[in-house]
Protein backbone atom coordinates (compact mmCIF):
# COMPACT_ATOMS: atom_id res chain seq x y z
CA UNK A 1 0.00 0.00 0.00
CA UNK A 2 1.17 3.55 -0.95
CA UNK A 3 1.87 6.15 1.87
CA UNK A 4 0.51 9.52 2.11
CA UNK A 5 0.62 11.90 -0.84
CA UNK A 6 -0.80 14.88 0.76
CA UNK A 7 0.85 17.90 -0.19
CA UNK A 8 0.86 18.92 3.52
CA UNK A 9 2.09 23.23 3.06
CA UNK A 10 -0.49 25.44 3.74
CA UNK A 11 -1.00 28.97 3.27
CA UNK A 12 -3.66 31.18 4.59
CA UNK A 13 -4.85 32.58 0.85
CA UNK A 14 -4.77 28.85 -0.37
CA UNK A 15 -5.54 26.41 2.61
CA UNK A 16 -8.80 24.80 3.05
CA UNK A 17 -10.64 24.41 6.46
CA UNK A 18 -12.47 21.13 6.67
CA UNK A 19 -13.65 20.35 10.52
CA UNK A 20 -16.41 18.56 11.74
CA UNK A 21 -17.60 21.38 14.83
CA UNK A 22 -14.16 23.23 15.80
CA UNK A 23 -14.09 26.06 12.57
CA UNK A 24 -15.40 28.62 14.44
CA UNK A 25 -15.98 32.32 14.45
CA UNK A 26 -19.27 34.24 16.55
CA UNK A 27 -20.27 30.70 17.20
CA UNK A 28 -20.14 29.42 13.75
CA UNK A 29 -18.57 25.91 15.49
CA UNK A 30 -22.09 25.15 16.99
CA UNK A 31 -24.28 27.15 14.77
CA UNK A 32 -22.39 25.23 12.32
CA UNK A 33 -23.28 22.32 13.43
CA UNK A 34 -27.35 23.01 14.06
CA UNK A 35 -27.42 24.39 10.56
CA UNK A 36 -26.27 21.29 8.71
CA UNK A 37 -29.14 19.54 10.46
CA UNK A 38 -31.43 22.37 10.24
CA UNK A 39 -33.81 22.24 7.08
CA UNK A 40 -31.61 24.70 4.13
CA UNK A 41 -34.42 26.60 4.44
CA UNK A 42 -33.41 28.12 7.61
CA UNK A 43 -32.99 31.86 8.05
CA UNK A 44 -30.20 33.74 8.12
CA UNK A 45 -31.61 35.83 11.11
CA UNK A 46 -32.39 32.02 13.00
CA UNK A 47 -28.82 31.11 12.40
CA UNK A 48 -27.38 34.88 13.45
CA UNK A 49 -29.66 33.95 16.98
CA UNK A 50 -28.05 30.93 17.04
CA UNK A 51 -24.50 31.77 16.56
CA UNK A 52 -24.81 34.77 19.51
CA UNK A 53 -25.79 32.91 21.91
CA UNK A 54 -23.08 30.04 21.23
CA UNK A 55 -20.18 32.72 20.76
CA UNK A 56 -18.99 32.02 24.00
CA UNK A 57 -17.95 28.43 22.72
CA UNK A 58 -16.20 29.18 20.01
CA UNK A 59 -12.42 30.22 18.99
CA UNK A 60 -11.19 31.48 15.65
CA UNK A 61 -11.38 29.99 12.49
CA UNK A 62 -8.65 27.91 11.72
CA UNK A 63 -7.08 26.98 8.04
CA UNK A 64 -6.35 22.86 8.01
CA UNK A 65 -6.67 21.21 4.77
CA UNK A 66 -5.03 21.68 1.23
CA UNK A 67 -6.97 20.12 -1.50
CA UNK A 68 -6.18 16.32 -2.77
CA UNK A 69 -6.75 13.78 -5.65
CA UNK A 70 -9.93 14.33 -7.90
CA UNK A 71 -9.14 10.92 -8.70
CA UNK A 72 -9.92 9.28 -11.63
CA UNK A 73 -13.38 8.73 -12.37
CA UNK A 74 -14.38 12.98 -12.31
CA UNK A 75 -17.18 13.29 -15.56
CA UNK A 76 -18.72 17.22 -15.90
CA UNK A 77 -22.09 16.52 -15.08
CA UNK A 78 -23.31 19.43 -13.89
CA UNK A 79 -26.72 18.29 -12.59
CA UNK A 80 -27.99 20.08 -9.80
CA UNK A 81 -30.47 18.51 -7.36
CA UNK A 82 -30.65 17.18 -3.87
CA UNK A 83 -31.59 13.29 -4.23
CA UNK A 84 -28.52 11.77 -6.87
CA UNK A 85 -29.65 8.03 -5.51
CA UNK A 86 -31.58 7.37 -9.13
CA UNK A 87 -32.96 4.59 -7.34
CA UNK A 88 -29.04 2.81 -6.52
CA UNK A 89 -29.82 0.90 -3.50
CA UNK A 90 -28.09 1.19 -0.25
CA UNK A 91 -27.91 2.41 2.92
CA UNK A 92 -29.86 5.78 3.09
CA UNK A 93 -27.02 8.73 3.95
CA UNK A 94 -28.26 12.39 4.31
CA UNK A 95 -25.17 14.44 3.79
CA UNK A 96 -25.24 18.28 5.02
CA UNK A 97 -22.09 20.22 4.33
CA UNK A 98 -21.27 23.86 5.33
CA UNK A 99 -19.08 26.20 2.99
CA UNK A 100 -17.80 29.24 5.18
CA UNK A 101 -15.51 31.95 4.01
CA UNK A 102 -11.97 30.75 6.10
CA UNK A 103 -10.50 34.11 5.19
CA UNK A 104 -13.12 36.31 6.40
CA UNK A 105 -14.16 35.14 10.19
CA UNK A 106 -15.92 32.04 8.62
CA UNK A 107 -18.67 33.80 7.46
CA UNK A 108 -21.17 31.38 4.96
CA UNK A 109 -20.40 31.47 1.59
CA UNK A 110 -23.91 31.76 -0.09
CA UNK A 111 -24.31 30.60 -3.76
CA UNK A 112 -21.16 28.20 -3.11
CA UNK A 113 -21.95 25.25 -5.57
CA UNK A 114 -20.58 21.46 -3.65
CA UNK A 115 -20.35 18.97 -6.24
CA UNK A 116 -20.15 15.51 -5.14
CA UNK A 117 -19.35 11.94 -6.77
CA UNK A 118 -18.93 8.42 -5.20
CA UNK A 119 -19.04 5.11 -6.07
CA UNK A 120 -22.34 2.48 -5.63
CA UNK A 121 -22.97 -0.35 -3.45
CA UNK A 122 -20.46 -2.25 -5.24
CA UNK A 123 -17.93 -0.04 -6.21
CA UNK A 124 -18.86 0.94 -9.71
CA UNK A 125 -19.08 4.64 -10.87
CA UNK A 126 -21.42 6.16 -13.26
CA UNK A 127 -19.92 6.72 -16.62
CA UNK A 128 -16.97 3.92 -15.81
CA UNK A 129 -19.51 0.79 -14.93
CA UNK A 130 -17.29 -1.77 -16.67
CA UNK A 131 -14.39 -0.19 -14.53
CA UNK A 132 -13.51 -3.48 -12.37
CA UNK A 133 -13.77 -2.57 -8.42
CA UNK A 134 -11.67 -5.03 -7.69
CA UNK A 135 -12.49 -8.04 -5.26
CA UNK A 136 -15.16 -10.23 -6.14
CA UNK A 137 -18.91 -8.37 -7.50
CA UNK A 138 -21.40 -8.67 -9.57
CA UNK A 139 -21.81 -7.02 -12.54
CA UNK A 140 -22.94 -3.42 -12.48
CA UNK A 141 -25.65 -4.09 -14.97
CA UNK A 142 -26.84 -7.01 -12.05
CA UNK A 143 -28.32 -4.31 -9.22
CA UNK A 144 -31.83 -3.89 -11.09
CA UNK A 145 -31.32 -0.29 -10.43
CA UNK A 146 -32.65 1.52 -13.82
CA UNK A 147 -30.53 4.50 -12.99
CA UNK A 148 -28.62 6.80 -15.97
CA UNK A 149 -25.25 4.57 -15.90
CA UNK A 150 -23.21 8.65 -17.22
CA UNK A 151 -25.33 10.21 -14.21
CA UNK A 152 -26.29 8.02 -10.49
CA UNK A 153 -24.52 9.22 -7.49
CA UNK A 154 -23.27 12.75 -8.88
CA UNK A 155 -24.91 16.27 -8.45
CA UNK A 156 -24.45 19.64 -7.23
CA UNK A 157 -26.07 21.56 -4.73
CA UNK A 158 -26.22 25.66 -4.36
CA UNK A 159 -25.49 26.80 -1.01
CA UNK A 160 -28.26 28.69 1.22
CA UNK A 161 -27.99 32.13 3.05
CA UNK A 162 -26.45 29.94 6.23
CA UNK A 163 -23.67 28.24 3.58
CA UNK A 164 -25.47 24.92 3.73
CA UNK A 165 -25.84 22.40 1.26
CA UNK A 166 -28.17 18.86 1.17
CA UNK A 167 -27.85 15.38 -0.24
CA UNK A 168 -29.68 12.87 -0.43
CA UNK A 169 -27.49 9.42 -1.39
CA UNK A 170 -26.21 6.04 -0.09
CA UNK A 171 -23.53 5.19 1.79
CA UNK A 172 -20.66 4.34 -0.57
CA UNK A 173 -19.06 1.04 -1.26
CA UNK A 174 -15.57 0.39 -2.19
CA UNK A 175 -12.54 -0.83 -4.43
CA UNK A 176 -9.21 -1.51 -4.47
CA UNK A 177 -7.18 -0.23 -3.28
CA UNK A 178 -9.26 3.08 -1.88
CA UNK A 179 -10.99 3.49 1.47
CA UNK A 180 -14.25 3.82 1.46
CA UNK A 181 -14.71 7.82 0.53
CA UNK A 182 -16.63 10.61 -1.72
CA UNK A 183 -15.33 12.81 -3.97
CA UNK A 184 -16.12 16.94 -4.00
CA UNK A 185 -15.46 20.26 -5.65
CA UNK A 186 -16.77 23.35 -4.19
CA UNK A 187 -17.30 25.87 -6.97
CA UNK A 188 -18.07 30.12 -6.60
CA UNK A 189 -18.41 32.30 -8.99
CA UNK A 190 -20.91 30.79 -11.32
CA UNK A 191 -25.05 30.20 -11.43
CA UNK A 192 -27.69 27.62 -12.20
CA UNK A 193 -29.54 27.58 -15.04
CA UNK A 194 -31.87 24.92 -16.39
CA UNK A 195 -30.83 22.63 -13.86
CA UNK A 196 -27.07 22.91 -14.28
CA UNK A 197 -24.38 24.17 -12.52
CA UNK A 198 -22.53 27.36 -15.41
CA UNK A 199 -19.37 29.47 -15.15
CA UNK A 200 -16.94 30.00 -11.86
CA UNK A 201 -13.63 28.37 -10.76
CA UNK A 202 -13.30 25.53 -8.63
CA UNK A 203 -12.02 26.76 -5.13
CA UNK A 204 -11.41 23.25 -3.50
CA UNK A 205 -10.92 19.35 -4.72
CA UNK A 206 -11.24 16.59 -1.96
CA UNK A 207 -12.61 13.61 -0.48
CA UNK A 208 -15.00 12.80 2.46
CA UNK A 209 -14.26 10.00 4.70
CA UNK A 210 -16.23 7.49 6.76
CA UNK A 211 -15.10 5.43 9.93
CA UNK A 212 -13.95 1.81 9.53
CA UNK A 213 -15.89 0.30 12.30
CA UNK A 214 -18.94 1.94 10.92
CA UNK A 215 -18.31 0.88 6.96
CA UNK A 216 -17.18 -2.48 8.18
CA UNK A 217 -20.17 -2.80 9.43
CA UNK A 218 -22.26 -1.12 6.32
CA UNK A 219 -20.52 -3.73 4.23
CA UNK A 220 -22.01 -6.79 5.88
CA UNK A 221 -25.22 -5.75 4.72
CA UNK A 222 -27.51 -6.44 1.44
CA UNK A 223 -26.56 -4.91 -1.61
CA UNK A 224 -22.69 -4.15 -0.10
CA UNK A 225 -22.34 -7.90 1.13
CA UNK A 226 -22.54 -9.27 -2.91
CA UNK A 227 -18.77 -7.71 -2.98
CA UNK A 228 -16.53 -9.61 -1.38
CA UNK A 229 -12.48 -8.97 -1.27
CA UNK A 230 -10.04 -6.97 0.86
CA UNK A 231 -11.00 -3.66 1.82
CA UNK A 232 -8.99 -0.52 2.40
CA UNK A 233 -9.04 0.61 6.17
CA UNK A 234 -8.11 4.65 6.63
CA UNK A 235 -4.89 3.72 8.03
CA UNK A 236 -4.10 2.00 4.70
CA UNK A 237 -5.44 4.55 2.08
CA UNK A 238 -3.49 6.48 -0.38
CA UNK A 239 -5.41 9.98 0.09
CA UNK A 240 -6.61 10.28 3.70
CA UNK A 241 -3.73 11.23 6.40
CA UNK A 242 -4.86 10.54 9.75
CA UNK A 243 -6.13 14.24 10.64
CA UNK A 244 -9.93 12.91 11.64
CA UNK A 245 -12.43 15.73 10.38
CA UNK A 246 -9.13 18.10 9.38
CA UNK A 247 -8.69 15.59 6.58
CA UNK A 248 -12.40 15.28 5.31
CA UNK A 249 -13.39 12.39 8.15
CA UNK A 250 -17.55 12.97 8.61
CA UNK A 251 -18.99 12.86 11.64
CA UNK A 252 -21.61 10.00 11.61
CA UNK A 253 -24.67 10.29 13.19
CA UNK A 254 -27.53 6.88 13.02
CA UNK A 255 -30.85 7.43 11.92
CA UNK A 256 -31.92 4.48 14.71
CA UNK A 257 -29.59 3.32 17.09
CA UNK A 258 -28.24 -0.49 16.49
CA UNK A 259 -29.99 -0.39 13.21
CA UNK A 260 -27.34 0.61 10.49
CA UNK A 261 -29.68 -0.07 7.53
CA UNK A 262 -31.85 2.68 8.78
CA UNK A 263 -29.22 5.13 7.30
CA UNK A 264 -26.85 7.84 9.03
CA UNK A 265 -26.53 11.78 8.90
CA UNK A 266 -23.06 13.03 8.34
CA UNK A 267 -22.20 16.31 8.66
CA UNK A 268 -18.51 18.61 7.79
CA UNK A 269 -17.88 21.91 7.67
CA UNK A 270 -15.63 23.14 4.60
CA UNK A 271 -13.77 26.19 4.85
CA UNK A 272 -12.68 28.09 1.31
CA UNK A 273 -10.67 30.77 0.40
CA UNK A 274 -13.33 31.98 -2.69
CA UNK A 275 -10.37 33.76 -3.88
CA UNK A 276 -8.54 30.89 -4.50
CA UNK A 277 -8.44 28.74 -7.56
CA UNK A 278 -7.68 24.97 -7.76
CA UNK A 279 -5.55 24.60 -11.05
CA UNK A 280 -3.58 21.27 -9.86
CA UNK A 281 -3.22 18.83 -12.48
CA UNK A 282 -5.52 15.60 -12.21
CA UNK A 283 -8.01 14.07 -14.39
CA UNK A 284 -11.05 16.65 -15.74
CA UNK A 285 -8.24 19.10 -15.03
CA UNK A 286 -9.60 19.77 -11.16
CA UNK A 287 -7.07 17.83 -9.43
CA UNK A 288 -4.97 19.06 -6.52
CA UNK A 289 -2.09 17.90 -5.07
CA UNK A 290 -2.25 15.39 -3.01
CA UNK A 291 -1.35 12.13 -4.95
CA UNK A 292 -2.73 10.21 -8.01
CA UNK A 293 -4.80 7.15 -7.92
CA UNK A 294 -2.18 3.70 -7.60
CA UNK A 295 -1.02 2.35 -11.35
CA UNK A 296 -3.22 -1.01 -9.77
CA UNK A 297 -6.65 1.54 -9.64
CA UNK A 298 -9.58 0.32 -11.66
CA UNK A 299 -9.26 1.81 -14.86
CA UNK A 300 -12.70 2.49 -17.58
CA UNK A 301 -13.62 4.64 -20.16
CA UNK A 302 -16.41 6.75 -20.19
CA UNK A 303 -18.97 6.02 -23.00
CA UNK A 304 -19.28 7.94 -25.88
CA UNK A 305 -22.57 9.68 -24.82
CA UNK A 306 -21.07 10.82 -21.36
CA UNK A 307 -22.56 14.06 -20.42
CA UNK A 308 -20.11 16.90 -20.86
CA UNK A 309 -22.30 20.02 -19.60
CA UNK A 310 -19.79 23.14 -18.71
CA UNK A 311 -19.46 23.35 -14.81
CA UNK A 312 -16.08 25.09 -15.25
CA UNK A 313 -12.47 23.88 -13.72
Amino acid sequence: MTGNHKDKSITRRRAIAVTGGTVAAGGLAVAGYRAAFADTGTTTTDAAATATTTASESTGCMTLMSSVTEGPYYLDNALVRKDITEGKSGVPLTLRLTVVDATDGCTPVKGAAVEIWHCDAWGYYSGYTTANPGGSAPAESEDGSTANDNTYLRGYQIANANGVVKFETIFPGWYTPRTCHIHLKVHTGGQKEDGTYEGGKVNYTGQLFFADDIAEEIFTLEPYSKHSGSYTTLDNDMVYDGGGASSGLLTLEPVKKADPSKGYKGFLTLGVDPDAENTGAGSGGGGGDGGTPPGDAPTGTPPSGAPSASASS
